[in-house]
């Protein structure tokens, strides 16, 4: 989210933060937001017991209160619903700690590491109904090294990240960025 923020205080940046809205009321990232006079609003999953519906119909009734063109998932760790996506087709994207389409999920360093793979990234991609699975708009890739830990691949990885997010919201709110069977265009 501090990369995405960086990017768009820079004048000719093509997209602007309009909110940042959290399912954790003590998220770092709400902070982080205020101090640089953007709207932070939170709807806390744990008043939702057992109602994702009602959860989503809460995030959805937030965001219709600003003027909203693209959602960027970053560090939201929960699993939206086929109907929430579907009334932002296309307009929710995600960045995953992996080259997808391996290594969906949790624990992605580890279990790249463990299979002896030779090289690890990122993924900025569209969200769809299955999890990680979207088009992919980019990524970015980093060598996995001899003697890798987990914390140091994320290290690794987490610079490119810093740098994909950002591309990849540039692309798109320069409407770079066509869909064709499922599969991301550059235009």
């Amino acid at each position: 989210m501090e990369a995405l923020l960086q990017a768009c205080a820079s004048a000719d940046y093509p997209a602007e933060v309009v909110l940042v809205l959290s399912n954790n009321p003590d998220a770092k990232g709400l902070e982080t937001a205020a101090s640089a006079g953007i709207a932070t609003e939170v709807v806390d999953h744990r008043n939702f017991k057992g109602d994702k519906a009602g959860f989503e119909n809460a995030i959805l009734t937030t965001l219709d209160g600003y003027d909203i063109d693209l959602i960027c998932l970053a560090g939201f760790m929960r699993l939206l619903s086929a109907d929430f996506i579907a009334h932002w087709t296309d307009k929710i994207i995600n960045i995953h700690p992996s080259l997808l389409p391996a290594y969906k999920g949790l624990d992605t360093h580890a279990r790249a590491i463990a299979d002896g793979a030779q090289k690890a990234g990122c993924s900025v991609h569209f969200v769809v109904p299955e999890m990680d699975a979207g088009p992919i708009i980019l990524q970015k890739e980093v060598a996995i090294d001899d003697g890798e830990t987990a914390d140091s691949l994320a290290a690794k990885v987490l610079v490119q990240e810093h740098t994909a997010y950002p591309e990849a919201v540039k692309l798109v709110a320069e409407g770079r960025i066509k869909i064709i069977d499922e599969q991301v265009r550059i235009v």
